[in-house]
């Protein structure tokens, strides 16, 4: 175990490292929001699917896990209000509700609150574990998008897996080793 995974309490999270107070909680909200839509513009579409590759999920799935389930939860809940109401910050500057891709969006928010839950539980501590809850935010992802895609398109549920589910494979096992590097460090670094 590192240093700073055995001088940080077992509940807490990064943000929990941070003083204390209302005003934290509610930048780190806002802040995990506005990354989470300035990740969504890093998107590449892929031919035959209409879910393009997007930054999106990587930044979700991190503001759930450094932010806590509850934080994280309610930063999500506002990425995902504010772009239905119409700021144009899901993937590829799109808003609102009607895009097939919105059931992603609905699974980060489940996504940020599982991961952010485990992250309590020492999930981002080490490489392994943080593989571990990363892959877990985004099967939950997945579990919400894939059928939502399904519905929205009229796609069969083996060719929403195929458009949905498949092509992203690789570019989640890269985040998760992303994940691996960055959350282990982060605890390191802030327990000197």
């Amino acid at each position: 175990m590192s240093t700073a995974a055995a001088t940080a309490r077992p509940r807490e999270v990064l943000a929990d490292l941070l003083p204390a107070s209302r005003v934290r909680d509610a930048a780190l909200v806002v802040g995990g929001a506005v990354l989470t839509g300035i990740a969504a513009q890093i998107s590449v579409p892929i031919p035959g699917t209409p879910v393009p590759v997007t930054g999106q999920t990587f930044a979700a799935l991190l503001v759930g896990t450094t932010l806590g389930a509850g934080r994280g939860f309610l930063s999500l809940a506002l990425y995902a209000l504010a772009g239905i109401a119409g700021v144009p910050w899901f993937a590829g500057g799109a808003s609102g509700a009607a895009a097939p891709s919105f059931g992603y969006v609905l699974g980060m928010l489940l996504a940020s609150a599982v991961v952010g839950a485990l992250a309590r539980r020492g999930g981002d501590r080490n490489a392994w574990r943080t593989a571990g809850t990363m892959l877990l935010g985004e099967a939950v992802i997945y579990a919400v998008g894939v059928p939502y895609l399904a519905l929205a398109t009229g796609m069969s549920f083996s060719a929403a897996i195929a458009a949905g589910l498949t092509p992203f494979l690789v570019g989640d096992a890269v985040k998760a080793a992303l994940a691996m590097g960055v959350l282990p460090t982060a605890w390191k670094f802030a327990g000197k």
